[in-house]
């Protein structure tokens, strides 16, 4: 592993999140200037600034700690109401935390009133904090067709790669052959590396998967192969052995049973590997690709305190982590230092790396859609609400009501915030002392 390639993946990493954050706060910013609301500010990151320039009435600028933006719009939520008070004299810390969001609240509306969040159509505020999440959307749509249609994908061809000389059981964590393990059918009927399968008892078959569903379902039947060596027929005689395999998902990842082992299954087995290439993909595919890792991610999203804890738990024992746990911007670091510094063309790691961007954009969208407060999916939740009381007013001819006040959920948002710092820190933990690998443990 080259220790410059490896820094240099991580850097670029750093790089492409800053870009996705500012493509996100741009989807807030841009719809945002087009219905007229006031924007105070627009920045990528927290903490201290870097560097700042204010054009027209909004500052722009860029804080030290790249891991997330804001843009600053005047009121986000209604004044607050006549006569609370300042609610710190025996009001309590949630309270306090109230009064203290509605007062800042207050003075972004301070001076003009007409041009604040709150006070745009439903339909409006929806679009603004919607923005944001699509933008990641888009991105990563982008990122995916380049890879799939630009760069390809790497795709199992018929040419062997590899021959294995024994056959060794699923359940056994081993790579090497013992002299009781039996000999591999493909070894023991001449397949060598570098054969090309022409066809399988008079099949012909373009594809490795071609070849290998036809293997798994002939178990102890003797199969006809006829390979191209040195550009030349070779017709060989392999019977498939019954064996143990690892059952794997759509991602290649292992199953397990409710008692940790790993899930396997009965099939016919000869024992070859495939050489893989890049082949380039229709216009679509990544579209789609894109859209199946919304699926997915969405799926893991509602796991996702379950997922922190078993995390946890890991990090406690020592235990191996699954491969498709969550993890922070730290291990996305180390999987792209891992990419850049990996021992193959440059191509490969370039597409490697957009792949991973591209699914860290997928993770931003999905994530940001949760209809919780402070994220983008609660304040479209607020709006929505806020709709449904007017249409509810409208349809029964009541007078319009009041704008709702979203600073009410300060406390939930608390916790929401203390939830996402605990299972952040959980994650860079496990990062940091039990990564998830590309290489493997």
């Amino acid at each position: 592993m080259t220790v410059i390639a490896f820094i240099i993946g991580i850097l670029l990493m750093v790089v492409g999140l800053a870009v996705s954050i500012a493509l996100h706060e741009l989807g807030h910013l841009a719809p945002a200037k087009l219905f007229g609301v006031r924007v105070g500010q627009y920045m990528i990151g927290f903490g201290p600034t870097l560097w700042s320039r204010r054009r027209g009435e909004t500052e722009y600028g860029i804080k030290a700690i790249p891991l997330g933006g804001y843009i600053s719009m005047a009121g986000m939520y209604p004044p607050s109401p006549k006569g609370s008070g300042d609610g710190r004299a025996g009001g309590g810390f949630f309270a306090t935390m109230v009064q203290d969001a509605r007062a800042s609240n207050d003075e972004t509306i301070a001076g003009d009133e007409d041009r604040v969040f709150y006070k745009l159509p439903v339909y409006q505020r929806i679009i603004i904090m919607l923005g944001g999440p699509v933008m990641n959307l888009l991105l990563a749509i982008v990122l995916f067709a380049i890879v799939f249609s630009g760069f390809g994908v790497a795709t199992a061809t018929t040419t062997v790669s590899s021959v294995s000389q024994c056959v060794i059981p699923a359940s056994e964590n081993r790579t090497t052959c013992r002299a009781s393990d039996p000999e591999a059918p493909a070894a023991a009927a001449g397949l060598k590396p570098g054969d090309t399968i022409v066809s399988i008892d008079g099949t012909a078959v373009s594809s490795f998967d071609q070849a290998s569903a036809i293997i798994q379902r002939s178990p102890n039947t003797q199969l006809t192969f006829v390979v191209e060596r040195d550009g030349q027929p070779v017709t060989l005689q392999v019977t498939p052995m019954l064996a143990q395999r690892a059952v794997t998902n759509a991602q290649g990842v292992a199953e397990h049973n409710a008692d940790g082992t790993v899930k396997t299954e009965n099939v016919g087995f000869v024992g070859i590997g495939p050489t893989s290439e890049m082949q380039r993909q229709p216009i679509l595919a990544g579209p789609q690709a894109a859209l199946q890792n919304v699926a997915q991610v969405g799926g893991l999203i509602w796991q996702m305190p379950v997922k922190v804890y078993e995390t946890a738990v890991t990090v406690v024992t020592g235990g191996e982590r699954s491969a498709d746990s969550p993890m922070s911007i730290v291990g996305a670091g180390v999987l792209a230092g891992e990419v850049a510094s990996a021992d193959v063309p440059v191509s490969n790691r370039i597409a490697g790396f957009l792949s991973l961007l591209a699914s860290l954009n997928i993770a931003l969208f999905v994530f940001n859609l949760v209809p919780l407060l402070p994220l983008d999916g609660g304040h479209v939740a607020v709006a929505l609400w806020d709709g449904v009381k007017r249409a509810w007013a409208r349809l029964f001819r009541r007078p319009p009501p009041k704008p709702v006040d979203a600073t009410r959920l300060v406390p939930v948002t608390f916790v929401v915030v203390v939830a996402l710092i605990v299972m952040g820190g959980v994650l860079i933990l496990a990062d940091l002392v039990n990564p998830v690998s590309l290489l493997g443990h």
